[in-house]
């Protein structure tokens, strides 16, 4: 008997383009969401974007309470939970990257609010996945959380943002090819659950920015809109997926690691970049599991490696490609790529461990050392 089902959790509004942070207010309404809006921000999108968003409201006739948050943590969550329970909001406005983001949905999650997200740097994926990233220690934890109920990106806030911001958010999302990889190893290897079709969409959505990796530029209204699409889309395949795996492989094991080892030294978007260049060279190098660039490769007549190309891509955008560029030595790259497979239980082509003289080969012949 076929007893299988799913919930698919998305955002209702995706509003993506220039000067939309003046249409927050109309996407919000368009929820009938009801009640006071918390606002949660950091001092600098406060600046940017979250002192209008507050006289929008204002200007609407609903007058809303507003938090700022100096760091991502449980500490900080906790903060706004509370704050939350004192002044009962009907829904919460995440107004930043990916701190004010991921503390609204997670604290949103905890009280059963709406959560509208309003990312001013296209840095990851969380401003539309239903899940959080929150460092403790020497540790990240990923959290699960329910998506946003509304995404509005202003293209010509996310153009101004620091250019380092939205590399970090493209190498995310190019990471896609090998988080896919990771996940159909595991479903052959371990019968984890697969969905084709999520797999699909992240794949699909890594091609669109290795396909106009050599277009996207600092300042460009037109780079932030492919950037912006790409993440909502990677978002969603982690939505369809029901977990992180379309997007979170080895190269996230591995820039897990990282924090731990050399924290605060590298943006976690560069970091899973430089992972995919070697974890895409530990499956084999091989094309056989990526799509857009087994394509292009067949029509060229030859198979150089998916890392190659992964590598090639991240340099095009001003990415790190090398521990030196990631401004981590060379010692701390390998000790991260053997120890990674104990992060979590997550089947990837790290499988049980990767031998130190494995590592090092990966890590010279890819040129990250």
């Amino acid at each position: 008997m076929f007893d299988k089902s799913t919930w698919i959790r998305l955002p209702r509004n995706v509003v993506v383009g220039h000067g939309v942070l003046d249409r927050t207010v109309d996407a919000v309404d368009e929820l009938h969401l009801h009640g006071t809006p918390l606002i949660v921000s950091s001092p600098s999108p406060w600046e940017i974007a979250g002192e209008r968003i507050a006289r929008a409201f204002t200007d609407a006739g609903n007058e809303p309470e507003t938090i700022l948050v100096e760091e991502a943590s449980f500490d900080a969550i906790q903060t706004v939970i509370d704050r939350a329970r004192e002044v009962g909001p009907g829904f919460l406005v995440g107004v930043g990257g990916g701190k004010p983001i991921d503390i609204a949905k997670m604290a949103s999650d905890d009280i059963g609010r709406g959560f509208v997200s309003v990312p001013t740097a296209a840095s990851h994926d969380g401003i539309v996945s239903g899940r959080g990233s929150v460092p403790e220690g020497d540790a990240r934890h990923s959290v699960s959380a329910e998506p946003p109920l509304a995404v509005v990106a202003d293209t010509e806030l996310l153009a101004d943002a620091p250019w380092e911001l939205t590399t970090a958010g493209c190498a995310d999302i190019i990471s896609n090819y090998t988080a896919v990889m990771d996940w159909r190893l595991a479903n052959r290897l371990k019968n984890v659950e697969y969905s084709e079709y999520a797999a699909s969409l992240a794949e699909m959505t890594a091609e669109m920015l290795v396909d106009n990796a050599d277009t996207v530029r600092p300042g460009l209204e037109e780079s932030a809109w492919v950037v912006v699409k790409a993440l909502v889309s990677s978002g969603v395949a982690m939505s369809i997926a029901g977990s992180s795996r379309p997007a979170s492989g080895a190269e996230h094991l591995f820039s897990h690691q990282l924090d731990r080892t050399a924290p605060n030294q590298a943006l976690h978007g560069h970091q899973v970049g430089v992972g995919s260049i070697m974890s895409a060279y530990l499956h084999g190098g091989s094309s056989s599991g990526a799509r857009g660039i087994s394509e292009r490769l067949r029509r060229s007549g030859g198979d150089r490696g998916i890392w190659r190309d992964i590598r090639a891509a991240l340099a095009s955008i001003d990415a790190p490609t090398t521990a030196d560029e990631l401004g981590i030595d060379d010692e701390t790259v390998i000790e991260a790529l053997t120890t990674a497979h104990g992060i979590r239980d997550r089947y990837t082509i790290l499988g049980n461990g990767v031998e130190e003289r494995a590592a090092r080969e990966a890590a010279r012949k890819t040129g990250v050392i």
